[in-house]
């Protein structure tokens, strides 16, 4: 028995001495380091970010230019197949496909990191407002956030892409943010009604600390970790709703400045000849998605206290 209580002894204090002086940032990150999914998807996030920063320098030829038009003309309009120079061949006008998907990363990035960042902006004064308030600010805010909700997300952002007289870049990044702020905010107000009656909040006004104080310095800040790691499920969704707006129709109709969701609705009109026009930016949708999906969905493992060992 005696040896049995010394072995649980020694146990116990090299748990204590190995989760001493941890952070919680330090111990999610030593989770995070030996999670294969999490490193499969922040290997895709990096890929896709730094083809999407160099795409510029990495295209080969330029997107806009149908450099092997005059094949398409002598084919009969047959899409040009892939040869030296041209790894995946042309499109249907015969602009180069390697270099239109390269350029086409760099718009897919710049759409869902500013509409999601746009959204997360809206979601936190909304979520800050209600969290703090409450009272008859936190129901009608609330309301609202309650009937956006309940509309798929992409139907919503197509009704909201649909009401510009022309559809941009701009419109698309807007209609996806719009959409977005309700889930950033419903988050931050829970999370922000956790914290009203946690120890240090109570504390801090039986010192007589501000109400504002309490709420920028001491509600605000331990509330934001859920958004932030929901931002990067959120991106997730931004680049597949921009990818559908695109697709039909309610993206940049200036086809010189490639994005994969317009790709992926003009292949439509060639898909039962030439598949591979479809398959590339669909595969790019898929793949960027699923990697900013896996790396959400490990930092949300990482810093749920539940899971910690």
């Amino acid at each position: 028995m005696t040896a049995r209580t010394d072995k649980i002894d020694k146990l116990a204090q090299h748990t204590a001495r190995s989760d001493a002086g941890v952070s919680l940032a330090a111990a999610a990150w030593r989770r995070l380091r030996r999670n294969p999914v999490f490193l499969l998807g922040a290997a895709i996030v990096v890929a896709f970010v730094v083809l999407a920063l160099l795409a510029p320098l990495l295209a080969p030829h330029d997107p806009a230019e149908p450099m092997l038009g005059d094949q398409v003309v002598r084919a009969r309009n047959e899409i040009p197949p892939s040869q030296p120079g041209h790894p995946l061949g042309g499109d249907q006008v015969g602009r180069d496909l390697l270099s239109r998907l390269l350029v086409g990363a760099q718009q897919t990035l710049l759409v869902g990191v500013l509409a999601t960042l746009i959204g997360l902006a809206g979601g936190l004064v909304l979520g800050t407002l209600a969290g703090a308030l409450s009272g008859w600010v936190d129901t009608v805010v609330m309301r609202v956030v309650d009937v956006m909700l309940s509309i798929p997300g992409l139907l919503l952002a197509v009704s909201i892409g649909s009401l510009f007289a022309q559809p941009n870049q701009y419109t698309v990044i807007l209609a996806v943010a719009i959409v977005q702020i309700p889930v950033f905010a419903r988050l931050l107000r829970g999370s922000m009604l956790a914290q009203r009656h946690s120890d240090h909040v109570l504390a801090a006004r039986a010192l007589g600390v501000r109400e504002r104080a309490i709420v920028f310095r001491h509600m605000l800040p331990n509330s934001l970790g859920p958004v932030i790691v929901q931002a990067t499920l959120v991106l997730a969704i931004a680049i597949i709703e921009a990818a559908g707006l695109s697709f039909l129709g309610l993206g940049n109709p200036d086809d010189r400045l490639p994005e994969w969701g317009q790709m992926l609705g003009q292949a439509q009109n060639v898909i039962d000849s030439h598949p591979e026009l479809a398959f590339w930016p669909a595969g790019c949708i898929v793949v960027v998605a699923l990697g900013f999906t896996l790396v959400g969905e490990s930092l949300r493992e990482a810093l749920d206290p539940k899971s910690r060992r």
